[in-house]
């Protein structure tokens, strides 16, 4: 494996919809496969590790806590423009925690995945998005 890619594990409740998921609406490829159990795809330099119910990362603690998917810590996708990418994301369907909030750094949304993942989409302050394309 190489070096340069930076590991995240989600646990999802279905591996098929999760890298379905990745892959149609962020761009991410699917690395391997051992569904339902468990997929890794990747982005960049980012490998995101998606462990199912029958997975061994899905199995439960000695003390019998069960590990399940959501909560705060997230992965956190720069995009170029996030009002753009918001729109074609929500005209899919896809279920955000809350709407585009500003800040000194940049622009960020939360959207959940299948299982209740949540990602970031960060626009950094100062990026403009890209000028629509005009007819000549």
């Amino acid at each position: 494996m190489p070096d340069d890619l930076v590991s995240v594990r989600y646990i999802v409740d279905d591996v098929d919809a999760a890298i379905d998921f990745y892959t149609e609406y962020f761009g991410f490829t699917v690395r391997s496969s051992a569904s339902p159990a468990f997929a890794d795809v990747v982005r960049g330099q980012l490998r995101l590790l998606l462990s199912g119910p029958a997975s061994s990362a899905g199995r439960p603690m000695p003390d019998g806590r069960s590990p399940e998917p959501g909560g705060w810590n997230r992965i956190h996708l720069i995009v170029e423009d996030i009002a753009t990418d918001v729109e074609r994301l929500r005209a899919a369907g896809l279920p955000f925690r809350n709407d585009i909030v500003s800040g000194p750094g940049g622009q960020q949304i939360l959207i959940d995945d299948p299982s209740g993942n949540p990602i970031e989409l960060f626009q950094p302050a100062g990026a403009q998005p890209h000028p629509p394309a005009t007819a000549s």
